[in-house]
């Protein structure tokens, strides 16, 4: 076996006369300077960005290496779709490795035997190069056999590329060209890895070099070519070679230019993006403070969002994940980036090599295609932007790390401006403008629902508190929800928590005025209450609304207002757990829980409400779609305030469907006093009052200590 190593290798250019060499060569790098210049072009589009600094240089170290593991460890591309997410990484895997190989080819061929007449590729080492190249080269076409049957056979509804914000017959509305592109893609693949291992059964079969069994690839193709003449063989290695390389050599060309692009964008995409894109939402940058807000044209593009466009892959997990596009609303995030994609595609057209080049030098780009409104029939619809929730669920899902609620916020901010909003919506706006609360109710009537109770709630701005209490509108106004504001007033004073509320001093928290587009009266708010709260003691902030405390949490410290914050499940489960609240006798019930979009998969807490029906002797059956993957209510990004068109399922209304499914659930149980709104009517008009009860968190903890001293339950 030592002896066939020592001689173990292969020609590349087998009976190459010279001219055919210098032909190979100019045509790779002829294929060299394509690529070059595709990947430039988008280089100088990004140079149209605005309004999004690029992180400093000493932060891109961590950066790119955030994104290199999550690349390689494809921990993005597996979530909630492991069929997808294993051919991906066979794919990806083979790919790199084969590409490796050339490279480690080409460095011999060209650099250290011309230059220094010494050769590494023979022997054990190329016995090893050619196993490596083998197995992974199988792992690709597996890889690639895998994508196709799901196209082809499963097809899978978040590969249809119909848009719903078009009728059919419309000429944009099935994008067929991305279905062609996609099967050239995956089959240009294919035929190189197979013609790679044709190519290889093919010199197997006409030298019989004595190890042709250990490469196992080759080796079968050599065996059905076992009966061919060796004139045919010969023909046969020289067409094959040309007809591989130049398919080769073609697709490293095409990678700027196709869908296989995304090997290139979505790393960077991965590497900068806003770990808390959707949670915290960009302010105007203070260099933009005199214009007007937001994303009109694709000159108001950050540099990240313009990179962003091109690292979709068209994969349909955000179309799949999407609420509004899940109960027939003209929305699909995926068609959103890939409409203004399209659109800035078309406005960057650089003359030429020389024009890319020059512009990439002197720092400007032609603009003029960027100044094209994209909002409107041609393009990104006004009814589509209003369809969405900002649940986030197209972000957190994105394989790639695309932002396109926050593009979408972006984009409503012109709206705003521009007034392209609904009337109610405008409306509401303000009212909170004047009165600091969505119910347009005056100021002083927000502690109001602390007259039914029989202690004096502590006013925070008086006195100092152990824990304020950040109530919210819905849970101060709101008739049902003023009921679950004081079951937890009750259970906070019994377990002796020293709390207290800010009464007429609260204002709207701003969350959802901020993800509406009204970025001026979000900035009002928060000054508003984070001067109040400057000027109170306390230790922490609790309060109901997942919506309040995402913005508190993640978006206030922004303007100067920093505390921690807590959501209430967290805070009755600690009381529960040191013994200040005792679960007087176990509830028994079977129930599901729909975790809040802002709390669990804005805020990744899903743990306290699961322990605490735990604790209280309740049977929990999840819903299919829980924890990161809950189903919005249909609340968030200020669609409360904005009438459903007629004949559409509400996304409560969907979710509700979902629980009823489960057997035997008595209970639906929410977390979230505007979820109590949602729900509770979505219960009667899906006509599953008899079938389905909603309660609230703390209303089963009062149920369950009803029966310990000091508690009275009014009737």
């Amino acid at each position: 076996m030592a002896g066939v190593a020592s001689v173990a290798t292969r020609p590349v250019f087998w009976h190459f006369v010279v001219w055919l060499k210098v032909l190979w060569y100019v045509l790779a790098v002829t294929s060299v300077v394509v690529f070059a210049y595709g990947v430039a072009r988008p280089l100088v589009k990004y140079r149209h960005g605005r309004g999004g600094a690029p992180p400093p240089l000493r932060a891109l170290p961590p950066l790119l290496w955030r994104g290199l593991r999550e690349l390689f460890s494809h921990v993005t591309i597996r979530r909630r779709d492991h069929t997808a997410g294993f051919a991906h990484e066979l794919i990806f895997y083979g790919f790199i490795v084969l590409f490796a190989g050339t490279v480690v080819l080409g460095f011999d061929t060209d650099f250290t035997s011309p230059l220094f007449g010494w050769s590494y590729f023979h022997g054990a080492f190329y016995l090893a190069y050619k196993e490596t190249l083998n197995v992974l080269g199988t792992a690709l076409i597996v890889g690639v056999l895998v994508m196709m049957f799901r196209r082809a056979v499963l097809r899978p509804a978040k590969l249809n590329y119909a848009r719903p914000d078009r009728a059919p017959g419309d000429p944009q509305y099935d994008r067929r060209i991305y279905e062609v592109g996609d099967w050239v893609f995956i089959g240009t693949l294919l035929v190189i890895a197979l013609t790679g291992f044709l190519l290889e059964g093919v010199r197997i079969a006409m030298d019989h070099p004595g190890y042709s069994g250990t490469q196992f690839g080759g080796w079968l193709f050599a065996q059905a070519l076992s009966g061919v003449s060796r004139p045919v063989l010969a023909g046969l290695r020289h067409g094959l070679w040309w007809f591989h390389g130049l398919l080769a050599i073609t697709f490293v060309a095409s990678i700027p230019y196709t869908k296989a692009a995304h090997m290139l964008t979505s790393y960077f995409s991965l590497s900068v993006r806003d770990p808390l894109a959707g949670r915290r939402l960009r302010a105007i940058p203070p260099e933009r403070a005199s214009q007007p807000a937001g994303y009109a044209t694709l000159a108001d593009f950050s540099e990240l969002h313009l990179l962003q466009l091109d690292a979709c892959t068209k994969c349909g997990r955000c179309h799949e994940a999407c609420p509004a596009n899940a109960t027939g609303r003209p929305l699909s995030p995926r068609d959103v980036i890939l409409e203004l994609r399209e659109q800035a595609n078309a406005a960057s057209r650089p003359a030429g090599i020389g024009g890319v080049i020059g512009q990439l030098l002197d720092g400007k780009a032609d603009g003029n295609g960027f100044t094209k409104p994209v909002v409107g029939e041609d393009g990104v619809r006004i009814e589509t932007l209003w369809s969405c929730m900002q649940c986030n669920a197209c972000v957190e899902i994105c394989p790639v790390g695309i932002e396109q609620a926050p593009i979408i916020n972006q984009l409503r901010r012109r709206l705003v401006e521009d007034g392209e909003l609904d009337p109610g919506l405008q409306s509401t706006l303000e009212v909170i403008h004047k009165s600091g609360n969505s119910f347009g109710e005056n100021k002083r009537k927000r502690g109001r629902w602390t007259s039914e109770l029989d202690f004096e709630v502590p006013d925070a701005r008086k006195q100092p508190v152990d824990i304020l209490w950040f109530v919210g509108d819905y849970a101060s106004f709101d008739p049902r929800s003023q009921r679950v504001t004081r079951t937890l007033a009750r259970l906070l004073h019994e377990a002796g928590v020293d709390f207290g509320i800010l009464y007429d001093g609260e204002r709207n928290s701003g969350n959802d005025v901020r993800r509406v587009g009204e970025e001026g009266l979000f900035e009002m708010l928060a000054e508003e209450n984070i001067e109040t709260l400057s000027g109170c003691e306390f230790n922490r902030i609790v309060t109901t609304d997942p919506h309040s405390l995402n913005t508190l949490r993640n978006e206030y410290p922004e303007l100067g207002g920093s505390w921690p914050v807590l959501h209430h499940t967290a805070l009755l489960l600690e009381l529960i757990d040191t013994g200040r609240l005792e679960p007087g006798r176990p509830l028994r019930y079977t129930v599901t829980y729909h975790d809040p979009c802002h709390l669990a998969r804005m805020n990744r807490e899903y743990d306290a409400p699961r322990q605490i029906l735990d604790r209280l002797g309740c049977t929990l059956i999840e819903m299919p779609r829980n924890r990161d993957n809950t189903f919005c209510c249909g609340a968030g990004g200020g669609r409360i305030w904005i009438p459903d068109a007629p004949g559409l399922e509400r996304p409560s209304e969907n979710r509700i469907r979902e629980a009823v499914a489960l057997d035997g659930v008595e209970l639906f149980v929410v977390a979230c006093p505007k979820d109590v709104t949602m729900y509770e009517d979505a219960i009667k008009t899906s006509g599953n009052a008899e079938r389905i009860e909603l309660r609230e968190v703390t209303e089963l903890i009062e149920e369950s200590v009803v029966a310990s001293p000091g508690i009275a339950v009014p009737a």
